[in-house]
Order: structure tokens, then sequence, then C-alpha cells
């Protein structure tokens, strides 16, 4: 992990597995609001039961923020995890009705909130993307080394 990435992922990290612990105790009102939430946006999850709902919730979240923590996890990895919970809120957003304006972009009062995880997105393509680099670069110097090595 490029040091440079340790405060995103410490801040990401420690706030998402803090949710995620925080809904593994969440009770019968909480989970019916949650599931309800995720399944106007998502019809397909409407077969599953609010409980069940929110503790595979709390479990996603808990997996994503341990992978954000933890060292040995490559940026790679850890910003896919994180790119694909972004890009779920962010479908959340835009598709509950009532949270975007006319143009289907900008929030609402109602939709604020939500929209403000569209950063979870943009830290998790960041991510992403600072580990493809450092990948690639790692690859290119193993390269040169290679044919530094042919040439003696």
């Amino acid at each position: 992990m490029h040091p440079t990435l340790i405060p995103l992922r410490v801040t990401t990290g420690a706030f998402i597995l803090d949710a995620g612990i925080g809904k593994l105790s969440a009770d019968e009102g909480t989970a019916k609001w949650l599931h309800n939430s995720a399944a106007t946006a998502y019809p397909f999850l409407a077969d599953i039961k609010p409980k069940d709902f929110a503790r595979l919730l709390a479990i996603g979240e808990i997996v994503v923020g341990g992978a954000l923590l933890t060292p040995f996890v490559p940026s790679k990895t850890a910003g896919a995890l994180l790119t694909g919970f972004g890009a779920g809120l962010v479908g959340l957003y835009l598709r509950t009705p009532g949270m975007t304006k006319e143009d289907g972009i900008r929030p609402t009062p109602d939709g604020l909130s939500t929209a403000k995880d569209s950063w979870l997105l943009g830290a998790g393509l960041t991510l992403m993307s600072q580990g493809a680099v450092s990948d690639a670069k790692a690859g290119v110097k193993k390269v040169r080394r290679r044919a530094r090595k042919l040439k003696s």
C-alpha cells in the first residue's frame, strides 16, 4: 500500500466498518427502513426478509471497511470493493423517487445525505486507479531489470 493512500483508506474504512458493526444489531424498524429503501431502488431485493437484508448489508460493510483498513489488501482490491459499494449507494440515490430534482442529478433536500455518498465511489475509483498505476510501474521496473540482465 502506498503511504499516500493511507489517509483515504483509514478514513473511509473506519467509517464504513463502524456503520456495518452498528447495523449488526439493527432492530426490526431499522431493518424494515433499510430494506424498503434498498428495495425501492433495487426491486430484486424485495424478496429478502428485512432482518436478513440488514444483516447482509452489515456484513458487506464490515468486509469493505475491513479490507480498506487491512494493509496487506492491495489498494486495487480494496478500491474495487469500495467502488462497488459506492456505486450501489449512488444508484440508490439516482433511483429513489424524490431524491433528485427534475434533472435527475442534483439532490433535493431529501436526497442530499444520500448524494453525499458519491464520495465513496470517487474514493474507490481513486484506489483502483492508483493500484493499477503502481502495478504498471512495478511491471516496467521488472522488465527493465530483465533487460539489463540479458545485456550482461
